[in-house]
Order: structure tokens, then sequence, then C-alpha cells
């Protein structure tokens, strides 16, 4: 029997290309897209609807508007106003796509596995689910994917692993797929260009006068209308003249202060983590590895220390302070599969 795979239609190219591909491969597909916005034209659905016509596939649009504004969207506003930086799109896979919409394809519509255009690559050994880096390493998602669970990665499959984007792009347009010509989605999908998170935020908090003051030395520089609007490590939008570049340093969330410093006086070497999700267990409690502590950022060798569902990141080169809540994920040195991933707490 041919197995039945859900493939997680976004409307985008990348899905697209992973539908079209694993119907060549012999697989049963079915389209499925989560409704995420309250909005009467959903564009992906549409641009979905329309990858599966042309397919001839099935399309299902599972509509998770509530569960996605309880799960992401309000995590995404009181990690802010408790002076946190979130990650939603980690929050998304775990609890959206890899949660709910993973539950219905294979407890309502009967799939085998589901299928995303993540640029990752799962493989098994000894029992256990790892996640390696895709041949495309500049469009390389394992960040993203660090909380998945084993049971959800038996479950999935990631037809995109052995593409580059340009050649996910080429098979799209010679085939035609309605698709071949969608822009990158965005990074945060519920904040619509040409409205900024700040902008977002600001909608949702009422303003709160607030001092601008250096650290350490507590001079006043400025004023803001609500530390909300600001992260850790922070240059840009400070509205602050100085004689060098300023960055945040702290916020002082019971003062509603935000403390800023010049380069030099924010950087760190220290990174605690805490909620880890395992991979595999190191032999060591005490090990090399690289690590990534923003999506963005390159990685970075360190020194790994466990302790429990914590762990201390100890890095080589020092790196610009970063918030709470944020992700740092721990890869292996050598062939750079995930090893464990965790929340910075401090």
């Amino acid at each position: 029997m041919k197995k039945r795979v859900a493939v997680m239609l976004s409307g985008g190219v990348d899905s697209s290309v992973s539908a079209f591909l694993l119907l060549k491969e012999g697989y049963e597909v079915i389209g499925l897209t989560a409704k995420l916005l309250n909005q009467d034209n959903y564009t992906p659905q549409i641009n979905a609807k329309a990858v599966a016509d042309f397919l001839n596939i099935e399309h299902y649009t599972l509509d998770l508007t509530k569960e996605f504004e309880e799960e992401v969207i309000k995590y995404f506003l009181h990690s802010y106003e408790t002076g946190d930086t979130p990650n939603p799109c980690c929050k998304c896979n775990r609890k959206i796509k890899w949660g709910k919409l993973l539950d219905y394809a294979v407890n309502e519509l009967h799939c085998d596995f589901i299928a995303t255009g993540h640029y990752a690559t799962i493989k098994e050994e000894g029992g256990r689910y790892k996640l390696y880096p895709a041949k495309d390493i500049k469009k390389d998602q394992l960040y993203f994917l660090y909380g998945l669970s084993q049971e959800q990665l038996s479950r999935t499959i990631f037809p995109l692993s052995g593409l580059t984007k340009e050649e996910v792009k080429e098979i799209a347009k010679n085939n035609e797929l309605p698709t071949k010509s969608a822009k990158e989605s965005q990074d945060i999908c519920f904040i619509q260009r040409p409205m900024t998170t700040g902008e977002f935020i600001s909608d949702h908090f009422e303003e709160k006068q607030g001092d601008i003051r250096l650290y350490p030395s507590n001079k006043k520089v400025g004023e803001h209308s609500g530390f909300y609007r600001f992260t850790l490590g922070q240059r840009k939008g400070l509205n602050v003249a100085y004689t060098e570049p300023l960055y945040v340093r702290e916020i002082d969330t019971e003062t509603n202060t935000v403390y800023l410093a010049p380069k030099s006086e924010t950087m760190i070497n220290e990174i605690n983590i805490s909620n880890i999700n395992f991979f595999e267990t190191p032999k060591e409690t005490t090990f090399r590895a690289k690590v990534k502590i923003r999506y963005n950022m390159p990685l970075r060798e360190a020194d790994i220390t466990l302790n429990g569902d914590s762990a201390k990141i100890t890095l080589d080169e020092p790196a610009l302070i970063q918030s709470k809540g944020q992700i740092a994920v721990v890869y292996d040195l050598i062939d750079g599969h995930i090893i464990l991933g965790g929340t910075i707490f401090g």
C-alpha cells in the first residue's frame, strides 16, 4: 500500500514542491492547510488550494485561529510584557504544525506521515531520530525545529533535504506550479506588512513613559513610551544621541527603565538555558559543541555544561547579550546534527 502523507501546504513554493516530489515518489498525497488568522481572503489558504487543484490532490483546511491566538500570539505579547523576547516560529512548530495539524492528519485523515517544506534532514540512528543540516546551508532551518519530539519526528518527512532553494525554484518553474513566483514568507506571519513588530506591540499595550539610562552610570539620556518596545542587544531605533553606538543592556520591567551601554559593556561569554529538549544524551556532562543563540547569527564554538534540565553555555568568543525567552540550540562539532536546545533564562 502507498503511504498516505499530509503535506502542510502554506501557499509557498517550498511546500508546493514538497507535495510535487512526494507524488512523483508514489506517495498518496493530500494537502493540509491551517487557517491561522481571521481574514476573509486568507492568502495561504487560497494559494494552497490552487496548488492542490493543480496537482489534483485532496485539500483540507483546519481552522486554528483560536488555538493560534492562545498558543502563539498571546505568548508573543506576554513575553514582551514581561521583558522577554519570544520566538513565535518555534512555538508554532511545536504547538500548531506538529501539534494540532499533526494530530488532525493522523487521527482524522488517517495519514502515516506529514511533510513540510523545511530545509532539514531526519535520520534514525540507534532507535532515535536526529536532525541534520539540509544540503542548502543558507536555508537550513534546524534552529526552528529544536523542540520537536521523537514521536513527531517519526511521523515527519522533509522532501527538500537534498535540494537547494534555487533547485526548488527551478522545479516549480519547470513544472509550472502555481507558486513558482511566490515571495518568501514573512518572519512573523501574523504581523502583516507594512506593519512592523514595534507597531503591532504598541497596538496591544498602553503607552507608559519611562527613562532611558546609561549602564552602569545610571545617567539619564532619554525617555521611551514603554519598555516592551525594546529587546536586549538592540541597537537600532533607540532615539538616543551619544558619542558612540549604544545597545540595550538591561530592561527593568518594575521601574520601566531601559539601560543602554556601549558594545563593550553588552558582550557576554555565558548563557544559561532551561526546558531542554534532548535529541541524544551526551556521554559527558561537559562537552564541546557549536551553538546558535539566534537564527540569523553564525554558529559559535562553546563548552556545554549540563545540570539536569538546564545547561550553561560558555562561548569561546563573546557575543551580544541575548534576551530571556530566546532559543539556544547546540549542534555537534563534526556533522552539525542537533544535540539539544532550550530557552535562554540568563
